[in-house]
């Protein structure tokens, strides 16, 4: 058993313990658990709900945008009061895990209040991806997801923007819900109906039924290496997650976190970590309706000049958005960084050119270093599997394992697969037992799928670098392993911020081509298309120079003109590149990469642009 030592990335911000142990097994596994215990976890979720509407019920516990731009707020008392009233409406009607609850919708009170009810009541809820509703022309995800989960109600806060849907894929047994502009051609009852009533004794009874085994929601994972699965996301999962997070981040002991956050509830970073870290510390929540794309940024922005977060979270993407604003900005930046404890990244490795600047511009803005700290983990860990307290030069480091999570590294090519036990890890997948049966291996560890490296392998606690999706990886024709995670990370880098996202190819080849998706608004600051292709021209032919072997050389690219399909898998409703479907759905293209002579439309590493 060897034991690391901590490192701390604060000295006066309270985290938690990062030492490990390690287990070394003589086939080259490692088994990586905390030393310390994890605290004790509430039963249910909404346990946090009452405690703190009764010790400070005027307390916002969420806020959103009102009509008239203001912020309209709903305080834990009122939380409390209305969630009751639509757990005694969802009681009413009869639903269960067999007849869940289904949102279609985004992030709103009304959302939160249908969520919460169902927990009080102990009926499955799942939110859905509003992007399968809305973006999607075949509604295939969504028809899946329909089918799979049998609801008994539907809501959608806007009736009219979801009729098609509603129309097309929802059966017309099925309720619906709407909070205004009810569809055309269907029934449906106000979202005020399931408030009108006070709720009686039957909801006590209901929710003193509720236990760690109770389905509390059902999320979807992305549906990147085929349909969306319905991850079973029990009580258990939830509240010993939090317990994880709560030791981690200690300083939510001290200070109830204060989120703006836009990041969506379908999601389990936002809809199990965001919300469950403000309900079990006592925050506030403040709906961000922006996204971090042209045209939505925007409202983060003015959303974040009168908020200031104590805590912030954001995936890459959001961060590499919000980066200009907060450059050319000095009231954004001051408002920002006023009271912010910390900076939390997820989903993906942040560019590190993005995690440089936005370090310095903490430390510039404070006088003091702000935290700029990540975790890692999945839709079927509830999700925090591992946690990084240290900053770290690396942005691909992803920290160590929280009291109460052990892993298994197992060794795959030069790295380590990551597989997990703990009270967090989901029992399956509803309804596609060999899905779940596939999921764990023979010892009963859920397969995490991705690779690993230790950042010091005779000090664990220096934290886990992400190696990428183990999926991923292939083999050129001299059987050489590309692992395709660190590449397309320095692939991304080194184009930045030319690119949006690159994919690589050339599995079973001698050489590996990368297939490019522009960023358009960069690009055109450089000129016409000659200036374009000659820049990408110059980094292509750098980034193949410094390449240490085939592995890592990339020898040709191209600009793609048609932008990922969310419809056939190639994007995911997260906005990440689903490799393997791109490569498939443009099979042509990759030929093309390949042939000889180079087609016009190629760029290769060579001599001339």
């Amino acid at each position: 058993m060897n034991r690391a030592g901590t490192h701390r990335a604060a000295p006066d911000l309270p985290l938690g313990p990062s030492e490990v142990d390690a287990e070394w097994r003589a086939d080259g596994t490692v088994l990586l658990r905390s030393p310390h215990p994890l605290e004790a976890w509430p039963d249910r979720i909404t346990d946090h709900l009452g405690h703190w509407a009764r010790a400070d019920p005027a307390r916002v516990l969420l806020a959103e945008r009102a009509p008239g731009g203001g912020w309209r707020t709903l305080s834990y008392g009122e939380a409390l009061e209305q969630a009751r009233r639509v757990a005694g409406a969802l009681l009413a009607r009869g639903l269960s895990a067999e007849r869940p609850v289904v949102v279609l919708s985004g992030n709103d009170i009304e959302h939160a209040l249908l969520q919460l009810g169902a927990l009080i009541a102990g009926i499955a809820y799942a939110p859905v991806s509003p992007a399968y509703s809305l973006l999607s022309e075949d509604f295939g995800k969504l028809r899946h997801i329909i089918g799979l989960l049998t609801p008994g109600l539907v809501f959608a806060a806007d009736g009219q923007a979801f009729g098609r849907a509603l129309a097309t894929v929802v059966p017309p047994d099925t309720e619906v819900v709407v909070t205004r502009n009810p569809p055309t051609g269907r029934g449906s009852v106000p979202f005020a109906a399931l408030t009108a009533r006070a709720a009686g004794t039957e909801v006590d009874a209901a929710h003193a039924k509720v236990g760690p085994d109770t389905i509390a929601k059902f999320l979807f994972t992305s549906g990147s290496t085929g349909v969306p699965k319905a991850v079973i996301n029990t009580q258990r999962m939830w509240c010993s997650n939090q317990a994880m997070i709560r030791t981690m981040l200690a300083f939510f002991r001290e200070e109830p976190p204060v989120l703006v956050d836009w990041a969506p509830w379908h999601h389990t970073a936002a809809g199990n970590h965001d919300f469950g870290l403000v309900l079990a510390n006592g925050g506030s929540y403040y709906i961000d309706e922006g996204k971090p794309m042209p045209g939505a940024i925007e409202t983060t922005v003015r959303n974040l000049r009168e908020i200031a977060p104590t805590f912030y979270f954001n995936v890459p993407r959001g961060y590499e958005a919000l980066l200009p604003f907060l450059r050319e900005d000095a009231a954004l930046r001051k408002n920002f960084f006023s009271r912010l404890r910390m900076l939390w990244f997820a989903a993906a490795a942040v560019p590190q050119h993005v995690y440089d600047e936005l370090r310095a511009m903490g430390r510039a803005a404070r006088g003091a270093p702000v935290p700029f700290l990540t975790g890692l983990g999945s839709t079927e860990t509830a999700p925090l599997t591992l946690a990084r307290l240290t900053e770290a030069e690396d942005a691909a480091n992803m920290g160590v394992p929280p009291p109460g999570v052990e892993l298994k590294m197992v060794p795959f090519e030069g790295r380590f697969e990551m597989r997990v036990k703990g009270p967090h890890i989901t029992p399956g997948y509803w309804r596609q037992p060999a899905l779940t049966a596939q999921a764990f291996d023979e010892e009963g560890w859920y397969r995490l799928g991705d690779a690993f490296e230790f950042a010091d392998a005779a000090d664990a606690s220096k934290g886990l670098l992400f190696r990428g999706r183990v999926a991923e990886d292939f083999k050129l024709d001299s059987g050489t392993w590309v692992h395709v995670g660190p590449l397309r990370a320095a692939c991304i880098a080194q184009f930045a911020p030319l690119v949006r996202d690159v994919v690589i190819a050339g599995a079973g080849r001698d050489a590996l081509a990368a297939l490019v998706f522009p960023d358009e608004a960069a690009c055109a600051k450089l000129g016409d298309a000659a200036a374009v292709r000659a820049a990408f021209h110059e980094r292509l032919a750098a980034f193949a120079g410094a390449a240490t072997g085939s592995a890592t050389r990339i020898t040709r690219l191209v600009l793609l003109q048609a932008p990922p399909s969310l419809d056939a898998g190639e994007m995911t409703d997260k906005g990440s590149i689903n490799q393997r479907a791109v490569l498939a759905r443009r099979a042509d293209v990759v030929a093309a990469l390949y042939a000889e002579p180079p087609e016009p439309d190629i760029i290769t590493a060579g001599d001339t642009p």
